[in-house]
């Protein structure tokens, strides 16, 4: 069951676009490009840099690494000219931004990928970024301790289908429940989810970082899930897609975003508080710089999803959305995990 609030809106408040200026130094003493399985590629600067446009979502504490990457010259590093495309907080505006050619590639929520592909997008999956950046939340003095507490109950979110709408219709799935029978979704204004704990017109909130954290810091709301733990256990949570007809003609390009960003993420594992200070400077979230240093350093940069690891979460993540009626009966997960996953470093 969904309810919506009379003055919902996807978009967040107070956070605009703002350009970013492309810088021509190279960070110092960033972290090596390691191997990846015994597979590693490693590119020098000569001659023209590839131009290509990712999107991003800016207002995400999780896809700060791309911007930082940006601004401090690692996509030059690899030979890549990058301009950041702001597709929006919602998963249909990622879909839109590679329809239109607004962007060729760039990071989305696994979940968000996965209905379009089936629908016949043309879009072809070739990096994971990170694991964890959702949470679900309750007032301490609510009883509900577990997901299975939640029958019956109303969860507050920003969007009619927000991701973390999708995860936790996921993670109520498994633990036995309806995700649309058993719990009602309220919509309400982005950053006013939590409002609607405290006035009791619900009675849990499902977020994303950093603004499901600052949650939990503020109110003393107490985290009931979240997408590391339970069923997201070492699971993937965002990953890159390129548009297929892209890839086929510039397959070099998209090698070089992989390891670009494989070298970015590294860099933020072991250096969370550098890209924090960077996000604040720059983003102005309108959070505290401590909040945000937290989130990405419980976020899991040093994991890495490539080749068969990323067909792998393809497929669980079909067979996920299959529990809730997203995908349909008849989608074989293991058929279009196969057909829609590149192996980019092999």
């Amino acid at each position: 069951m969904t309810e919506t609030h009379a003055n919902s809106t996807a978009g967040a408040s107070g956070i605009s676009r703002r350009a970013l200026m492309k810088t021509a130094g190279l960070v110092g003493a960033t972290a090596a490009f390691g191997a990846l399985a015994g597979r590693t590629a490693t590119y020098a600067i000569a001659g023209n840099l590839i131009p290509i446009k990712l999107e991003w979502t800016e207002v995400a504490a999780c896809h700060s690494p791309v911007g930082f990457g940006l601004a401090k010259g690692l996509y030059a590093k690899h030979g890549l000219d990058v301009e950041l495309f702001y597709q929006g907080a919602s998963g249909q505006t990622l879909i839109q931004a590679l329809a239109t050619r607004k962007a060729e590639a760039g990071p989305g929520l696994l979940f968000d990928w996965l209905k379009p592909i089936e629908q016949g997008f043309d879009v072809k999956l070739f990096a994971g970024s990170h694991g964890g950046c959702q949470r679900i939340l309750v007032k301490p003095d609510s009883g509900i301790k577990t997901l299975t507490d939640l029958k019956g109950k109303t969860i507050g979110t920003f969007d009619v289908m927000s991701p973390s709408r999708v995860a936790f219709s996921v993670a109520l799935a498994k633990a036995g429940l309806n995700p649309e029978t058993d719990v009602t979704w309220k919509v309400f204004p982005f950053d006013l989810v939590a409002e609607g704990v405290l006035k009791g017109e619900a009675d849990a909130v499902a977020h994303m970082d950093p603004w499901a954290y600052s949650y939990e810091k503020q109110h003393g709301f107490v985290k009931i899930a979240d997408t590391q733990t339970g069923s997201f256990q070492d699971r993937v949570c965002c990953v890159l897609g390129v548009n297929g007809d892209y890839y086929d003609a510039n397959k070099d390009a998209i090698k070089r975003v992989a390891a670009a960003n494989l070298e970015i993420h590294q860099y933020t594992a072991k250096h969370p508080d550098e890209v924090a200070k960077w996000y604040f400077d720059t983003l102005k979230p309108g959070l505290p710089l401590e909040d945000l240093t937290e989130v990405l350093s419980s976020l899991t940069y040093h994991d890495h999803w490539f080749g068969k690891e990323l067909l792998k979460e393809v497929q669980i993540g079909y067979e996920d959305l299959k529990l809730t009626g997203v995908i349909e009966a008849g989608t074989d997960p293991a058929e279009i995990a196969q057909r829609i996953t590149i192996d980019i470093f092999a």
